[in-house]
């Protein structure tokens, strides 16, 4: 009788967290067609994973407005933007991992060609944007070039002085991250984009996260729009190749939760290497950068979020972490420079509240 009765007790105990759960995601599905509907979005994919499943996973609206092509988050490639960098940076991983990279030793150590500055800069300051390298000028950012190395794109910027003394000051640098993806083929020896597959996409089996090449046709690549007016127009053209390792790539949801997953334990890759990748870096004055290699980090509520977001043109991206709750959010967005409104933090407030 008393094993009956606790078999009882679990399966009401199931099903009170099924129909909890059944709550939490229709509140969130309205939460998010509210945010879609009052910013007149295009299109819009939203993963969720918590616990030990991704609890979540929808599209909304259009990846293709004109031919009513509707969004699929497991299949629809958008711009990821930055979170570019945080991909990049599980390469960067891969290679500190087996002890073929040190990020507390200089460029020049992997990239010997790279111009040498007033000081020395390590590929952790380059990582965590304090080694003074600049980021986007004027239009730069509406490149419609196609490069075809990494070195093409190092051509850019790296002439350039540098902006202050390395580590006392920190400043977000996008060619700072070609100069990781240079870093990483010279400690490996091998190209970028083929590191990138062999030893991050492939392993986490993220097989709808690419390079977003401009000369072929990738499937299931969303149309990319920007604001017009009240509506939305499409995107100018642009091609991305000239800063893959800090903006380059297109994917799913679906695979940034599978990205996510992989870092809330230690099997892809060891404590140490989480630890140095994600400990923010501290300038020179004590002051934290809130951000470490290719990983920034944020409190709410108590608990600590790491991930990363991303713009892009046509683009609008935000991936998160939180190791406590092993919860990832990812969601994706096919229009450029749409503000966030806090929606992660409203996402994780619904699913973490009682």
């Amino acid at each position: 009788m008393r094993i009956l009765l606790l078999a009882l007790i679990l399966l009401g105990n199931s099903a009170l967290q099924a129909q909890t759960l059944d709550n939490k995601i229709a509140e969130a599905d309205a939460l998010i067609k509210t945010f879609v509907d009052s910013k007149n979005l295009p299109g819009m994919a939203v993963s969720i994973y918590l616990g030990d499943a991704m609890i979540w996973s929808k599209g909304f609206g259009y990846a293709d407005i004109e031919n009513q092509i509707p969004v699929d988050p497991s299949l629809t490639k958008f711009r990821i933007g930055s979170v570019s960098k945080t991909l990049t940076a599980a390469a960067m991983g891969d290679l500190m991992k087996k002890d073929r990279l040190d990020p507390d030793t200089i460029v020049q150590t992997y990239v010997p060609d790279f111009p040498k500055k007033e000081y020395e800069i390590t590929v952790r300051q380059v990582a965590g944007h304090t080694a003074g390298i600049r980021h986007y000028r004027g239009i730069e950012f509406m490149s419609s070039k196609l490069f075809k190395t990494v070195d093409e794109g190092r051509a850019i910027f790296e002439d350039d002085p540098l902006l202050f003394e390395p580590g006392t000051q920190y400043s977000y640098s996008s060619y700072g991250w070609n100069l990781i993806s240079a870093v990483i083929e010279g400690a490996s020896e091998e190209d970028f984009l083929g590191y990138m597959k062999q030893y991050v996409f492939d392993p986490l089996e993220m097989n709808n996260t690419v390079p977003e090449w401009t000369n072929q046709e990738i499937p299931n690549l969303t149309t990319f729009y920007v604001p017009d007016g009240d509506g939305n127009s499409v995107a100018p053209y642009v091609d991305n190749s000239y800063k893959w390792a800090g903006g380059g790539f297109v994917g799913t949801t679906e695979d940034l939760i599978k990205f996510g997953k992989a870092y809330l334990n230690f099997d892809y890759q060891p404590e140490r290497v989480h630890k140095d990748l994600m400990t923010p870096l501290i300038l020179s004055e004590g002051e934290s950068t809130n951000y470490g290699m290719g990983w920034r980090t944020w409190i709410h509520n108590g608990n600590t979020w790491m991930g990363h977001s991303g713009g892009s043109v046509g683009g609008s991206t935000m991936f998160l972490i939180n190791k406590e709750h092993r919860m990832v959010i990812a969601y994706t967005i096919n229009r450029s420079s749409v503000g966030f409104d806090d929606l992660h933090w409203k996402l994780a407030d619904i699913f973490l509240g009682e």
